[in-house]
């Protein structure tokens, strides 16, 4: 709730430090005396746009800080925080803080963190919830009629949501299947025409390297064929070098036992002759790689260009022809066996359909007696607030299916007649600013509401009336009040009389100076206040003695 409320240099409020308790607070004082300064100072916290008309004459900028304790951060004020990287410590305050210049502009503190005023908007809801002569929010708008139906009614609309999402994720696979099916069909034949040619050039991983390599050996070869030739020989027949090392080992052999360094040479010749053979080997070999034959260098290059035509075909590296095509053979395979796939996506929409269905439509039964009886409790509200002659109705449309969603198939709002035999219209759309205050006091006493604002405020709910009509609204106002916080700007003494918390704003002027001051009054200045707002300018000894009989009432 609001406990604290500091202002800076707005409009006539020079400096002004108040506090708040919870329960009922009343506002009173005359009329010009600056109500709506204050209202408008804590409207500057909640996001409101920032006019330098606000700042005081003669001051360069203006601040208002308003302090919020809770014994729970709201989930609400938690998440929107959360989404900006602010916390707040269990126990710790909320203290948002908005400054603005004269020569325009303004910035927003939350706990001393530099924030948007967006997120000053986003946090007003679980804030403050203001109710007055033009309200076009809160339980006005009807966007909030059907989650504030649907607490009244203590309705399980998590069921529904929950099926409301899964309905949608068999609905998307569904969809999605479809489109890969008949995209699948429309590109049937080219897919068998890019098959066809795949399967003919039959590609296999590696090759493009194995044959690159090859056809490389060959033009080496050319080049290389008469040396080759020439080394083979050399290397040939049995005047050839190796063949006279092997006859020279051969005779040393029979000699080497003579003497030990015979037997060394002889170790000598065998290494030269081995390393010799070895290297015959290796000529041998590298001829037949480096063997240059023009029909199957013909034969490589062709592979070659077949297959690398086909990867710039198919946008791929030749390497990447044998995966192409087995995705070729799986999307044709996906059309033998989309039909099936298609019969059981469709058959799980349909059951998630069902499920939605079921639970909406109880959803929908929930609503409907919930709004009877809120019908009769509203009802039962009116004629205490002089609205004896006005209707109060909940409506529960159903929405066409295009327009269902996570919170059902309906669409609730709650419509008014102010005058017998008038149709009934939205509430927002209601002639009398005072109606719509004791409508909106009437509502939320009929729906008992948990989990709204923090602190709900009330501008001047009881103009143009008084008596009996005043103390029923300061009774609803106390009753509203119980276990939360509610402040009231008021005219009517009957209200007034029921606050825990009184304030009286004044206006003052020194000279060309003019201030507004706000003051907490002790009971015997809420008495004589009381009875300034009975008697008028000239306060009797008859007022106050009305005035200590409706402070007894209480």
């Amino acid at each position: 709730m609001l406990t604290r409320l500091s202002i800076r240099n707005i409009v006539l409020i020079e400096s002004l430090d108040l506090s708040f308790d919870g329960g009922l607070g009343v506002l009173t004082g005359e009329t010009g005396a600056g109500k709506s300064i204050l209202l408008d100072a804590l409207g500057l916290v909640l996001g409101n746009r920032a006019e330098t008309a606000l700042v005081r004459a003669g001051e360069d900028q203006a601040s208002v800080t308003a302090t919020f304790e809770f014994d729970a951060l709201p989930a609400v004020v938690r998440n929107v925080l959360a989404e900006a990287d602010l916390e707040v410590e269990p126990g710790e305050p909320l203290i948002i803080r908005r400054r603005l210049k004269a020569d325009g502009g303004s910035k927003a503190f939350v706990n001393d963190q530099p924030v948007g005023v967006a997120l000053l908007r986003d946090l007003a809801p679980a804030l403050v919830e203001l109710h007055g002569q033009h309200d076009d929010r809160g339980l006005v708008n009807a966007r909030g009629h059907r989650a504030l139906l649907d607490r009244y009614a203590g309705a399980d609309t998590g069921g529904a949501a929950d099926a409301w999402q899964a309905w949608r994720v068999a609905e998307t696979a569904l969809s999605e299947a479809h489109t890969e099916i008949e995209k699948a069909k429309a590109e049937q034949d080219l897919l068998l025409a890019h098959l066809a040619e795949l399967t003919t050039i039959a590609p296999v991983e590696g090759e493009e390297e194995d044959l690159a390599g090859q056809r490389a050996d060959m033009r080496k070869g050319e080049k290389l064929a008469g040396d080759l030739e020439a080394l083979r020989h050399l290397w040939d027949g049995s005047d050839s070098p190796l063949a006279a090392m092997r006859a020279a080992a051969r005779r040393l052999d029979r000699i080497a036992p003579e003497h030990a360094l015979l037997a060394e040479a002889l170790a000598a010749l065998d290494r030269a002759v081995v390393e010799a053979g070895e290297a015959e080997e290796r000529l041998e070999r590298a001829a037949q790689a480096l063997a240059h034959d023009p029909s199957e260098l013909d034969r490589i290059e062709a592979r070659l260009f077949d297959l690398r035509a086909l990867a710039r075909k198919h946008d791929c590296a030749v390497d990447d022809l044998p995966e192409k095509m087995r995705a070729l053979r799986a999307a044709l395979d996906s059309i033998e066996h989309g039909e099936g796939q298609l019969a059981a996506l469709q058959a799980a929409a349909a059951k998630a359909h069902e499920v939605y269905r079921a639970r909406a439509e109880a959803l929908h039964a929930s609503r409907v007696a919930a709004a009877m009886r809120l019908d009769d409790a509203v009802a039962a509200e009116l004629a205490p607030l002089k609205l004896d002659a006005a209707r109060f109705c909940t409506v529960v449309n159903d929405l066409p299916e295009d327009r269902w969603g996570a919170s059902g198939m309906d669409m609730v709002e709650f419509l008014i007649a102010t005058n017998p035999g008038a149709d009934f219209a939205p509430l927002a759309k209601i002639a009398s600013g005072g109606e719509l205050s004791r409508f909106i006091l009437a509502l939320k006493v009929a729906l008992a509401e948990q989990g709204g604002a923090a602190t709900v405020i009330f501008d001047e709910i009881d103009r143009g009336v008084g008596g009996a009509v005043a103390s029923a609204i300061g009774e609803r106002l106390a009753r509203l009040a119980e276990g939360g916080q509610l402040l009231a700007v008021t005219h009517s003494p009957q209200v007034a009389a029921r606050g825990h918390q009184h304030y009286m704003i004044a206006k003052s002027s020194e000279g060309v100076v003019t201030r507004t001051s706000v003051s907490l009054l002790d009971s015997a200045d809420r008495k004589e206040e009381i009875a300034r707002m009975l008697s008028g300018a000239e306060i009797t000894d008859e007022a106050r003695a009305q005035a200590d009989r409706l402070l007894e009432g209480v």
